[in-house]
């Protein structure tokens, strides 16, 4: 696989390979090209060229093409899973769960392309006014490797349905199922061109593409220091920018609510996909009067998690490189040294491979790197509440507003906290709820603009108005 996928081929790079690895062992599964500033001028290229004859396709056959391409996925779900466990190292039931998510993403969007209305505006007698929502032209789409293909697909959908083309750079670590998905575009019906893959670094292959200026939109997800790179690569040409840049979410649990089935939500929340995704309930704030007996059920049911290869399909795989195997640990010691304490007993990891056993902190602080710090690894830090008002107040103690949990029994409380925290996306008595239809981001630190639902196609479209003076009748 060490080519990109420009223009329907696979175009050497000249700068150049990437070794990918399998995180579960550690060995490398394939070499990647190291795509440069060159690589991705011809993507962007091919892109336009197809993007003109792309946004005069009729709405309906963008649909038809949309549903043959997630006819297509979910014909080939098994190889797919497979490839992304054996990128990420996330449990194949896991991956299973987000390529089906990713068909999802094709079946929706596929509904939507022949639904982008305008409309007219009433401004009175002799006089027409009305708008026109129009494709971008080309969208660039820079993708993370905690969920490759699912996050690849949550922006690329949208943006085909509203008739553009597409130019995806995938996260360096894992590459791999955004290059057979470019094939797989192809072999749907797509013509040549209109989704192309350049593989390659951030800092190169990333910023080539951000910088470029014959984008018409571009959508990041990855960290907030990357997050500012790109914006300021985009701010160049003025190009619109979508980021999601993660989270410290907290999962706000009252007095009143069901302790095992919150315990269930809560260890889901910080262990899912061993703690990597930005949305991550990582921080838990409990009535005090209940603290602690929900800490030992969470570290009960967290230290009975398995870990293993994500083939062997175990509770947790490991974390997605040695690199940032070093950064989760250091975390363990930064929360130490600030005076939290380790509650309950973790288990052993496997020999191989870049495994973490779930950690849970007590004694946590607002003023804690732990609970301020986005740490992208299954580590939880917990605080003790004395009433809704102290509640908020941590829960909006940190730069980040991605998303929240809130676990009561009262329905009045759950929707009064929900309209007072700041957060882009909160869920009540369920964590991960939501779906394709329901629109996700954050705020402050954690983003701008929305994905999923409705909403994410108007950042693949811009709004054209037309007035027309309307002249007398000559009867």
């Amino acid at each position: 696989m060490s080519t990109h996928h420009i223009d329907g081929a696979r175009v050497p790079s000249r700068g150049g390979t990437i070794a990918v690895e399998d995180p579960s062992t550690g060995e490398t599964i394939a070499h990647v090209a190291r795509g440069d500033t060159a690589d991705v001028d011809l993507a962007v290229q091919a892109a336009r060229r197809r993007a003109d004859g792309f946004r005069l396709t009729t709405p309906a056959d963008r649909g038809r093409l949309l549903r043959a391409l997630a006819r297509a996925l979910d014909g080939v779900r098994d190889e797919f899973a497979r490839l992304e466990t054996l990128d990420t190292g996330k449990p194949l039931s896991l991956a299973h769960a987000e390529i089906g998510g990713c068909v999802d993403y094709l079946d929706y969007y596929a509904g939507a392309a022949d639904k982008l209305h305008g409309e007219t505006i009433p401004i009175g007698p002799g006089a027409l006014a009305f708008t026109v929502r129009e494709p971008v032209g080309v969208t660039a789409h820079i993708v993370p490797w905690n969920a490759p293909l699912s996050m690849l697909c949550r922006s690329v959908a949208p943006a085909l349905a509203a008739g553009n083309t597409a130019v995806v750079k995938p996260a360096e670590q894992t590459p791999l199922t955004a290059l057979r998905f470019a094939e797989l575009v192809l072999e749907a019906g797509y013509p040549p061109g209109t989704v192309n893959v350049v593989t390659g670094l951030g800092a190169e292959a990333g910023h080539a593409l951000a910088a470029h200026p014959g984008i018409g939109s571009l959508t990041f997800t990855g960290s907030v220091t990357t997050g500012r790179a790109v914006l300021r690569a985009a701010a160049e040409h003025i190009t619109p920018v979508v980021t999601e840049l993660g989270g410290k979410s907290p999962q706000l649990v009252f007095a009143d609510a069901d302790l095992d089935e919150v315990a269930a939500q809560v260890v889901t929340g910080f262990t899912a996909n061993t703690g990597q995704y930005c949305d991550a309930g990582s921080r838990l704030l409990a009535d005090r009067r209940i603290h602690d007996e929900l800490v030992e059920r969470i570290t009960a049911r967290a230290s009975a998690l398995t870990l293993g290869p994500g083939i062997e399909d175990r509770a947790l795989g490991p974390l997605v490189s040695a690199d940032h195997h070093r950064r989760v640990s250091g975390y363990l010691e930064i929360g130490l040294s600030e005076g939290a304490r380790l509650a309950g007993t973790r288990q052993e990891v496997p020999d191989r491979g870049h495994f973490f056993a779930p950690a849970v902190f007590t004694g946590v602080t607002p003023g804690m790197r732990i609970a301020r710090e986005e740490i992208f690894g299954p580590i939880l830090a917990v605080a003790a509440f004395d009433n809704e008002d102290h509640a908020v107040e941590l829960a909006d103690a940190t730069d980040y507003g991605l998303g929240a949990g809130i676990h009561t029994r009262d329905i009045d409380r759950a929707l009064r906290v929900a309209g007072r925290v700041r957060a882009g996306y909160v869920m009540i008595n369920e964590y991960f709820a939501g779906g394709v239809a329901v629109p996700f981001g954050g705020t402050k630190f954690s983003g701008t603009g929305r994905e999923r639902g409705l909403v994410a196609l108007d950042s693949y479209l811009t709004l054209k108005t037309v007035v027309a003076r309307v002249g007398p009748s000559c009867g």
